[in-house]
């Protein structure tokens, strides 16, 4: 499940694409993202609404968790950009993109930890597995996009997209281990905002640039291409 994350990496490194086409795959990707945090959120309403469709009906306390993570998250890398008088290298973006997808990745370890211990590899745990495994095809996709376009100009390109990647997917792992000794709701929603905030902020960037990079009269690819990326995920996600 936390590997099925670097399954698009062929797609993401195919050389001589029209910037056009780069342009709409980029767009994609932030759709993707936008849609990652609206389903980040709804994990975390379940604790934060507890059931309750007219508001916010848990405790307090897991109020102020999720609002102080999902603070953090945003704050850290805003404030580690801030360092930086130069724009982010797709490096750099990457890697944040793949820190807020591993948080959110993160979370879905401990959820599927807490369903093997309740029923094994069977049953609604393996219908778990499985979406898990189609929806981090879809995130394996923003975390590589800054490359697109110029990994043919970048030797080093496939060594940091595979870092990057597994630097995402991994806490898939770790979050199973986790789950299938320790479950916390707490602890869940630390992550969910840390996982908010951070896609959050890498998101602002992305569509800065792309959007300055797109002739006015063509804006309707990058638009385009959020619509699609966004559905896609919600898609994935009915599997």
């Amino acid at each position: 499940m936390g590997l099925s994350i670097t399954l698009p990496l062929p797609l993401i490194l195919k050389k001589n694409e029209s910037q056009a086409t780069t342009k709409l795959l980029i767009a994609v990707a932030i759709g993707i993202l936008v849609f990652l945090i609206g389903d980040v959120f709804v994990d975390a309403a379940q604790s934060l609404y507890n059931g309750s469709l007219y508001g916010y009906g848990s405790s307090p306390s897991y109020d102020v968790i999720f609002a102080l993570s999902l603070t953090i998250g945003f704050l850290a890398l805003l404030l580690a950009g801030r360092r930086k008088k130069a724009s982010l290298t797709p490096t750099q973006l990457a890697l944040m993109i793949a820190v807020g997808i591993g948080f959110q990745n993160l979370t879905e370890g401990l959820l599927f930890g807490s369903l093997s211990v309740l029923m094994g590899l069977t049953g609604a745990a393996l219908v778990v597995l499985v979406g898990f495994i189609f929806q981090n095809l879809t995130e394996g996709f923003p975390i590589a996009s800054p490359f697109l376009g110029s990994a043919s100009e970048q030797g080093n390109t496939l060594s940091v997209i595979a870092g990057a990647l597994l630097l995402a997917g991994i806490p898939t792992v770790i979050g199973g281990a986790v789950g299938y000794y320790y479950n916390s709701t707490a602890f869940d929603l630390v992550f969910d905002g840390l996982a908010i905030g951070t896609m959050l902020y890498v998101i602002l960037p992305m569509l800065g640039n792309l959007l300055r990079e797109t002739d006015s009269r063509k804006l309707s690819i990058p638009y385009f291409g959020i619509f699609l990326g966004f559905i896609l995920g919600f898609l994935v996600n009915l599997l």
